[in-house]
């Protein structure tokens, strides 16, 4: 190595010979990775010994890995996002927080190309998967149930006392969770303009925080979800002024004076975009207004995201996907949805992870998770958690709030 920025190993090195013989070639593909980190950089320890800094060149995340077996490098190269996680899974590499590692990705995001997207058979293979899982009336009810079904006594762990599962809006660094969960969920009723009396439709309607504070409005709710753990939760509540089924959004039949969906576009699908916004458009009497929260991936990687298969797709939300704001809202007005006041917070998403993954943890540590999560399920919450966290604070994943009215 010629590289003036790779240590060399320390006489007692931990490589084995197969290792140092091998070496070579996965330095090539770090030299690759290392031309394409265009701020930021990774301070890597590696199987051969060596320490090498990659980057460096502009302020951006710091992230520290130990890639302790070179085989990370070929499933990285392999399987994408999911084959990254499979090698964190088996121990070929670590990192003591892999946030910045996740934030770096994502801020190299077009330099680094399909550096983190899976190939050729893989590829196909992952595809092929994936469609098994398209979100039909039949695949939403069972891709739902995958995520949200895992238990209210789960989610109630790490949660705040609302179980509100969606990105918080923060006024100061400090303020508790609960409040700027409050905020986030009176800006979306404000952007609805319900006054009371008003019907709303809530779509997708988690554990109940929103129809709650909705109906103490004295707005009359509409709750719809596809998770039978969630509508047992609400039902629980005895909420007056909010009524629960479990309905698929594309069944929806009366009419509404506003429309509300968290977070819940996610798991629609590119495919049925169209049906979903037919739908609001159908549903929202003369004068009614829709407030939709979503996540996106950036427009300069959404090609390459939407024809793949991620980490999260195929672990931990089977069926999910992002947005692409542009398209979205192109289907959106083609359906007569004027779109406006679009509001951007994904730094603040990226603080409510971190709080999650907080309270997470300590859960863990003091033995409150149900009895039925190994510690295999832990390890993948964990890292689903950080790497979320990192896509928010690398810029090419946001949370966006939009009110949608007719032209």
């Amino acid at each position: 190595m010629n590289d003036p920025r790779t240590v060399a190993p320390e006489p007692d090195h931990r490589a084995s010979a197969a290792a140092r013989l091998v070496a070579p070639v996965f330095h090539r593909m770090l030299d690759r990775i290392d031309r394409a980190l265009k701020m930021g950089a990774i301070e890597a320890t590696l199987p051969d010994g060596t320490r090498r800094l990659l980057g460096g060149r502009a302020a951006g995340p710091v992230a520290v890995v130990d890639l302790r077996r070179w085989r990370a490098l070929v499933r990285l190269a392999t399987g994408g996002s999911v084959g990254w996680y499979d090698a964190w899974a088996a121990g070929d590499w670590d990192s003591p927080d892999a946030v910045p590692l996740f934030a770096l990705f994502m801020a190299n995001r077009v330099a680094l190309g399909h550096s983190a997207r899976s190939g050729g058979l893989a590829k196909l293979a992952a595809r092929a998967w994936h469609r098994l899982r398209r979100n039909d009336r039949a695949g939403a009810r069972r891709n739902i149930a995958a995520h949200y079904d895992l238990g209210n006594d789960f989610y109630s762990q790490w949660l705040d006392a609302g179980l509100t599962y969606s990105s918080a809006i923060f006024a100061e660094a400090n303020e508790p969770l609960e409040t700027a969960q409050d905020r986030k969920i009176a800006a979306v009723l404000a952007r609805t303009g319900a006054r009371p009396g008003d019907t709303i439709l809530e779509i997708g309607c988690g554990w109940g925080s929103f129809a709650a504070a909705a109906a103490a409005e004295g707005n009359e709710v509409h709750a719809i979800t596809l998770s039978a753990e969630q509508k047992a939760a609400i039902e629980a509540k005895a909420l007056r002024g909010v009524t629960v089924a479990l309905t698929d959004y594309r069944d929806v039949k009366d009419r509404y004076d506003a429309v509300v969906s968290i977070e819940m576009v996610e798991a629609v699908g590119q495919r049925y975009w169209p049906d979903f916004l037919d739908m609001v458009a159908r549903v929202l009497k003369p004068g009614g207004r829709a407030a939709i929260q979503f996540i996106t991936i950036a427009d300069d990687v959404f090609p390459a995201y939407a024809s793949s298969v991620d980490f999260i797709q195929r672990y931990v939300f089977p069926g999910g996907m992002l947005l692409s704001e542009s398209r979205f809202r192109a289907s959106a007005e083609a359906r007569g949805l004027a779109w406006r006041d679009p509001h951007h917070f994904g730094l603040d998403y990226a603080e409510t992870l971190r709080r999650w993954r907080v309270a997470f943890e300590a859960a863990v540590a003091e033995g409150r998770l149900p009895a039925r999560f190994d510690e295999r399920f832990v390890r993948l919450w964990r890292y689903y958690l950080m790497y979320c966290e990192g896509g928010f604070r690398g810029g090419g994943i946001d949370v966006v709030q939009v009110t949608l009215t007719e032209y």
